[in-house]
């Protein structure tokens, strides 16, 4: 006769384990938010495209402008997000990686 009761173990194997973003998938998936809406975005979209709290965010978007993968521009005092030449060169080349794993089987 079943209790109710979910063992801890059986509740476990149930939940879908929650998949670990490196800082290069972080870093990736701000420059592809900023790329798709234009080469230009204000931080709230990043923060929602790239699914970041403001904290990390903050310091992420720090820690691309210091490699010049992006700028920041201010537009009647708002500030903006746009990719710079060596950034759209970045998510080019990486294209062309994945691309060429791809062909492999490999998948990032």
């Amino acid at each position: 006769m079943s209790t109710g009761h979910v063992d801890a173990g059986e509740h476990n194997q149930m939940t879908p384990k929650k998949e670990y973003r490196s800082k290069a998938r972080i870093n990736i998936d701000i420059l592809r938010v900023i790329k798709r809406e234009g080469d230009k975005c204000g931080p709230t979209r990043i923060l929602y495209g790239a699914n970041l709290s403001h904290d990390r965010l903050i310091r992420y978007l720090a820690q691309l402008r210091e490699l010049q993968l992006i700028a920041e521009v201010k537009e009647n005092d708002k500030a903006f997000y746009v990719l710079t030449d060596k950034g759209k060169q970045f998510l080019n080349e990486l294209s062309r990686i994945e691309r060429f794993a791809d062909a492999f089987g490999i998948t990032f």
